[in-house]
């Protein structure tokens, strides 16, 4: 039940129950409250509908909960290995520009903060399946040889990763970065949904990629 504002109750309960006969004023002083009650019903309605800890987005940029830690896909895109700005991400990677033609290198950029008002470790499990149910495994990264690689820390309440004042922090997507070698398929079976795995869950957090 939607409990109206008092004002608005009492207007109600003071009009005349047939107002084919009102004044024009009054009619419209009932539409107006009608449209508010009508309003608050609909507010109401999506506030318990509202997740608090949402585990599924069907974009980017949206924040996500896996564990304690919340999570953020800043960017993803296809990397091109001969590109000057992607090979700094694909630092350590032996024979990077020597891959196959039908695969491709894809960068998932993440963000993410602990607002569990405790110590706790962001993850290094992460997956991509595409909608013919393949799935594909982030690369692994060296974060001594590779500044952007994403990497399971420990944070502090608040902390983030990156963490400030740190290349990836400072680069232009601000994220970390998991590393994932596709197939060319992937562009006849999307959408792309990225699997972050976190201790404790059940089922993995879903975000639907860009590509």
């Amino acid at each position: 039940m939607v409990r109206l504002p008092r004002a608005v109750s009492l207007f109600l309960r003071r009009q005349p129950t047939s107002p084919a006969w009102a004044p024009r004023r009054l009619r419209r002083g009932l539409a107006v409250a009608g449209a508010v009650a009508l309003t608050l019903g609909l507010s109401a309605c999506g506030l318990e509908t509202r997740k608090a800890h949402p585990t599924s987005a069907d974009e980017n940029n949206i924040y996500v909960w896996a564990g304690p830690v919340t999570y953020q896909v800043q960017v993803t895109r296809a990397l091109n290995p001969f590109a000057t700005e992607d090979v700094q991400y694909l630092a350590g990677i032996p024979k990077a520009q020597s891959i196959p033609a039908n695969q491709l290198w894809f960068g998932v950029f993440l963000w993410a903060k602990n607002q569990s008002g405790h110590t706790a470790t962001s993850t290094d499990h992460f997956t991509i399946t595409d909608s013919s149910g393949t799935v594909y495994h982030s690369w692994p990264l060296n974060p001594q040889v590779n500044p952007f690689a994403w990497n399971s820390e420990q944070l502090q309440p608040d902390g983030t990763e990156p963490a400030p004042d740190t290349t990836a922090s400072y680069g232009p997507t601000q994220g970390g970065l998991v590393l994932f070698r596709l197939s060319e398929s992937v562009y006849a079976n999307r959408p792309l949904t990225l699997n972050i795995y976190a201790t404790g869950q059940s089922k993995p957090t879903t975000v639907s990629l860009d590509l």
